[in-house]
């Protein structure tokens, strides 16, 4: 009895384990999984279909002109340059990918989150100031202001945002294990929902008056 016990624990956990891996991008099985345009009508749950490893070339594994500054005549202030399995076929399955981020004085990339990847972020120029909050009940503010050179870590999931505290345009890369991140702008996703999130709901949850919360979803 205490052997089936036992049986039944172990299979458990490893259920558990397979499901906790499944949450991060799975590690490759081949040298390489060029990503190709999905067949038509077909299903596939996670990645992207492969190119016949015979074809593959060098320009698969391939990008330029993250050297080339973003737009960042914005309402926010800066630009995101992703280069992920959609920029560089070559990613798929890889499990990472690379963000240039250029900001405009005081520009900033607004409160977010990637609900698929740990981002660690350096800067080229300028300076940051930079920071993630923890989960509920907590809400923990981690922050630190960056200079050139500084390296700091998003940790998976967490909201986080950077702001460009000086006076000159700053630029930053950074890293994140996932060929695709995902990428949840908090104001966005709450004041910008399609179809609209009931302006009723949003002012108590907000703790604001309803014209407010109107205003800022005409805004976004």
């Amino acid at each position: 009895m205490k052997q089936g016990v036992s049986f039944l624990v172990a299979v458990a956990l490893m259920a558990l384990a397979s499901s906790l891996a499944a949450a991060f991008d799975p590690s490759p099985l081949q040298d390489t999984c060029v990503a190709i345009p999905e067949p038509e009508n077909a299903v596939f749950v996670n990645g992207k279909f492969c190119k016949n490893p015979n074809l593959t070339v060098a320009e698969d594994f391939f990008f330029q002109g993250l050297n080339i500054p973003g737009n960042t005549a914005n309402r926010v202030g800066s630009n995101v340059t992703t280069v992920n399995v959609d920029a560089i076929p070559g990613l798929n399955t890889l499990g990472i990918s690379l963000v240039r981020i250029d900001y405009a004085p005081y520009g900033q990339n607004p409160p977010h989150t990637h609900p698929r990847a740990t981002e660690i972020l350096t800067v080229l120029e300028g300076t940051l100031l930079v920071g993630f909050v923890t989960s509920n009940p907590q809400n923990r503010l981690f922050s630190k202001v960056l200079n050139k050179g500084d390296v700091f870590v998003f940790p998976i999931g967490l909201i986080h945002f950077q702001f460009n505290i000086g006076h000159t345009n700053a630029v930053a890369i950074a890293g994140l294990n996932s060929q695709n991140p995902g990428v949840i702008t908090i104001a966005d996703a709450v004041f910008g929902s399609n179809p609209p999130i009931n302006p009723d709901f949003l002012a108590r949850a907000f703790q604001l008056d309803k014209k407010v919360v109107e205003y800022l979803q005409a805004r976004f």
